[in-house]
């Protein structure tokens, strides 16, 4: 079992909004499907960049630019050690076809953002790099890249 792995999160632009899809977490919570950004796992030998490329277009059918790394995170669970990197990316169409691992998708507004994404985690690695509560995306080129170390 690999010890690390690299998580890769893509914010897809397109037309003036964001592409979240909704996702399962565990049918244990009260709200088992939850609105995320899509992510996905490095694979051996790519670069995050064409990692991201990839996820997106595996868990969309939509293919992106990269424009710039936004944040990083990081998490140890048992013996894993995760480090992701959240990429801006821009939407060459914004036609949706989900993965059948997702339950739905949407294009919301800068706006909306705050109101769709619930997911704690999400919400405290947009707060920590220097967005405003209005997830003000244009915030994150002003922001450096940072790892928290991990327990």
């Amino acid at each position: 079992m690999d010890k690390y792995r690299i998580l890769i999160k893509g914010i897809v632009k397109c037309c003036e909004k964001y592409l979240v899809v909704e996702k399962w977490y565990d049918d244990r919570i009260f709200d088992p499907y939850q609105w995320e950004f899509i992510d996905g796992v490095m694979g051996f030998g790519e670069t995050p960049e064409k990692a991201v490329q990839r996820i997106v277009e595996e868990k969309t059918g939509i293919p992106v630019q990269v424009d710039r790394p936004l944040y990083t995170w990081g998490f140890t669970a048992g013996e894993v050690c995760s480090v992701g990197i959240a990429f801006e990316c821009t939407a060459q169409t914004s036609t949706v076809v989900l993965a059948e691992d997702l339950n739905d998708s949407k294009w919301v507004s800068k706006e909306e953002l705050a109101e769709v994404i619930t997911n704690k985690a999400v919400r405290e690695d947009i707060e920590r790099s220097g967005l405003t509560s209005s997830f003000d995306l244009d915030d994150f080129g002003k922001v450096d890249l940072f790892v928290e170390p991990m327990d």
